[in-house]
C-alpha cells in the first residue's frame, strides 16, 4: 500500500507522478507508463485525474498489467493494486525505471517530464543506462508483511558453523545487516533482495513473478520431457528442492583412490549447486522470463534470463574480472556463505568436474541468456586416480594444469593455440606453464615455436593404464572387405575432424543394429570421454542419429 495516497493526490502531477481518468484507453495508458519508464519511473494513479475521484474497482490490476506488458512488447511489467483515497477505490501503478529506451507501439520515444509526455531527442546518439541494482529496488506497496519468518529462520540455519556475528542479530538487524530491509522515510521496508532471499509466497507472486525456476527431467536425450515442476519461493528454498530433484535421479559410481573411497557422481552436487546459485545471483530479474533448468541423462541445461555482464564472454568467462548484476543480492549470499565472494564459482566447477574425469563446463551465450551445459559421458576413472597421485605428490598443482593434461587426456594432443583456447589466456602467457609441465615430465613437446605440438608424457601415460604404441607394421598383401582398424596413436592425435576416423564410424553405425559408445572405445582405441566428445561431433554434424534412454543404452545410426 502507498503511504500518504491522500496527500499524493492533493499535490497533483510530478516528474515521478501521473494521475489519471478511468476512461483512458489501453493504448494512452501504455504510453504514459512507456513515458514515465524513460523518465525516472514512479506511480500511475488511474481515477483521480485533475482532483476529481472517480471509482476504479470496475478495473482489474491484471486487465493494467497485461495491457501494459502487452502494449511496450513485453518490454514493461508493472505492479497495480487497488487502494482507498477520499473514500474512493482508485488503481496505483508502479512503474520501475527502464534500463533502455522503450518506445510506444506506434514507435513514438517519449519521456514524461511532470507536465506531459514529450519527445525524446537525438535517441540513437543515446547509449542505454542500466539501473545500478535492481535487486535494490524498494517497490513502493511493500511492507514487512512481504518477510516470511520461516524463511528467515532458513537464512540463519545457513549460517550454523560458521563464524558469524549474523547469527547473533535479531530478526529486523539481521535482514538490514544483509541490506534486505532498508529505511524509507522512517519505515523499514524489503528491497527486491529481501524479498527473493525470504519473501512469502503473495509478496513473490505480486512484485517478481519471473523470479520462477522450471525443472524439467527427460528420461531420454529428446525434447519430451518426463516430468516438471515450477517452483516460485526464496531463492534459498528454492535451491533446496533442486537438490532433492536432482539427486532423486542422480547415480554415482564407487572408486578407490589409494585407501580412500571416492563417489564419482554423474552429476556433482558442488558443481551443480553452483550453477544454479550463479543462474539466480546474476540473471536479469527486469525481464519477464525464467530460469529453466533441463535435466536430461547426459546433461545438466541451466538457461537464465540476459546476456553475460559487461565485456564476459563464454570465451573468457574464467579469466574475466567477476561482473554482479546485483550486488544487493550477490552480497547477501555471499554474507551467508552460499557463494564466494571472491567469483571463483566458475574455477569450482572446472576443478572438479576435471578432477572427476568429466568435460569442463559448457557456456553457451546469447543476447539476452545464458546456458551453462554440464556433461556425463561417463567418466576417466584411471584420470581420477591420476590426478589424486599428482595432487599427492606436486606441492603446486594448479587449476592450470589440470585444464592442460585433461584436453590432452581427452583430445590426444594439441598445439599452443588450441592449449591457449582451453586456458582462456593468450598463447603468449601460456608458454611459461607450458615450459613447468614440461620440467616436471607431465607433458612433451614435439617441435619448435607455433609448430610445437604436446601430448602426454610417457610417464603421465603410463599412470593412466598404457602407453601409445607405434604403428604395426603392414603385412603385405593382407586384404579385406572391411575398412583396417585405425592404431591408438592414429585415432587420438587428431581424432576430431579426422575424415578417415569419421568414415569408419559412419560405416559402424550403418549397420542395422547401429553403434555404441563401448563397441566404438573397442573398435578405436579411445576412452569414454574421447568417444563421446567425437559421437556429439558427428551427431551436431547431421552424420549420426542418437536414440537412447540412458547412456548405457544410447545407441547411434548413419
Amino acid at each position: 500500500m502507498i503511504d500518504n495516497l491522500e496527500r499524493l493526490i492533493r499535490e497533483g502531477a510530478t516528474p515521478e507522478r501521473i494521475l489519471l481518468s478511468t476512461q483512458v484507453g489501453p493504448e494512452t495508458l501504455a504510453r504514459y507508463a512507456i513515458g514515465l519508464a524513460n523518465a525516472r519511473g514512479g506511480l500511475l494513479i488511474v481515477g483521480a485525474a485533475g482532483g476529481q475521484l472517480e471509482d476504479a474497482s470496475d478495473i482489474h490490476p491484471l486487465q493494467i498489467t497485461h495491457a501494459i506488458f502487452e502494449l511496450s512488447s513485453g518490454k514493461l511489467s508493472v505492479n497495480a493494486h487497488h487502494q482507498q483515497a477520499f473514500g474512493a477505490s482508485v488503481m496505483v501503478v508502479y512503474v520501475p525505471q527502464a534500463p533502455y529506451l522503450l518506445a510506444s507501439r506506434d514507435g513514438e520515444v517519449l519521456a514524461w517530464d511532470g507536465l506531459k509526455l514529450s519527445p525524446i531527442e537525438g535517441l540513437w546518439d543515446r547509449s542505454p543506462q542500466a539501473q545500478p541494482d535492481f535487486t535494490a529496488t524498494v517497490p513502493p506497496m511493500s511492507s514487512l508483511s512481504d518477510i516470511d519468518p520461516l524463511e528467515v529462520g532458513r537464512l540463519r540455519r545457513g549460517l550454523q558453523g560458521r563464524a558469524s556475528g549474523l547469527g547473533q542479530l535479531a530478526d529486523m538487524d539481521f535482514l538490514r545487516e544483509l541490506n534486505l530491509l532498508v529505511d524509507v522515510e522512517g519505515t523499514l521496508k524489503p528491497n527486491l533482495a529481501g524479498i527473493l532471499m525470504a519473501g512469502t509466497p503473495q509478496a513473490l507472486r505480486r512484485h517478481i513473478p519471473q523470479a520462477e525456476i522450471s525443472y524439467y527431467h527427460h528420461a531420454r536425450g529428446d525434447v519430451e520431457f518426463s516430468f516438471r515442476e515450477d517452483l516460485l519461493q526464496p531463492l534459498p528454498a528454492m535451491v533446496e528442492r533442486l537438490r532433492d530433484l536432482i539427486q532423486l535421479r542422480n547415480s554415482f559410481s564407487p572408486l578407490q583412490v589409494g585407501l580412500f573411497r571416492i563417489e564419482v557422481w554423474d552429476f556433482d552436487e558442488v558443481v551443480y549447486r553452483e550453477a544454479i546459485l550463479n543462474a539466480l545471483m546474476h540473471r536479469d530479474y527486469q525481464l519477464r522470463d525464467t530460469v529453466h533448468i533441463h535435466h536430461y541423462p547426459d546433461r545438466l541445461e541451466i538457461s537464465n534470463p540476459g546476456g553475460l555482464p559487461g565485456g564476459i564472454t563464454a570465451e573468457n568467462i574464467l579469466r574475466h574480472q567477476p561482473k554482479r548484476r546485483n550486488p544487493i543480492l550477490a552480497e547477501a549470499l555471499a554474507k551467508l556463505g552460499y557463494v564466494e565472494r571472491a567469483g571463483v564459482g566458475v574455477d569450482k566447477m572446472y576443478q572438479l568436474l576435471l578432477r572427476h574425469g568429466k568435460e569442463p563446463p559448457e557456456f553457451t551465450s546469447y543476447k539476452d541468456a545464458v546456458t551453462l551445459s554440464i556433461h556425463n559421458p561417463g567418466f576417466d576413472a584411471e584420470f581420477v586416480k591420476f590426478v589424486a597421485r599428482k595432487q599427492e605428490e606436486m606441492q603446486t598443482f594448479s587449476l592450470d594444469m589440470l585444464i592442460v593434461l585433461s584436453y590432452l587426456n581427452r583430445m590426444g594432443e594439441g598445439n599452443r593455440t588450441d592449449l591457449a583456447l582451453a586456458l582462456q589466456l593468450p598463447e603468449d602467457r601460456i608458454v611459461r606453464l607450458l615450459h613447468l609441465m614440461e620440467e616436471k615430465d607431465l607433458i612433451v613437446r614435439t617441435g619448435r615455436g607455433k609448430a610445437s605440438l604436446y601430448e602426454l608424457a610417457r610417464a603421465s601415460r603410463s599412470l593412466l593404464g598404457g602407453s601409445r604404441p607405434a604403428d604395426p607394421p603392414q603385412q603385405q598383401g593382407a586384404s579385406s572387405s572391411r575398412p583396417p582398424k585405425p592404431s591408438t596413436v592414429s585415432v587420438v592425435r587428431g581424432y576430431i575432424n579426422n575424415p578417415e576416423l569419421e568414415l569408419l564410424v559412419v560405416q559402424q553405425a550403418s549397420q542395422p543394429a547401429g553403434t555404441a559408445n563401448a563397441e566404438l572405445r573397442e573398435m578405436l582405441g579411445l576412452d569414454v570421454q574421447q568417444t563421446s566428445r567425437l559421437l556429439r561431433h558427428l551427431v551436431k554434424k547431421g552424420s549420426l542419429r542418437k536414440q537412447g534412454t540412458s547412456p548405457r543404452k544410447t545407441r547411434y545410426y548413419a
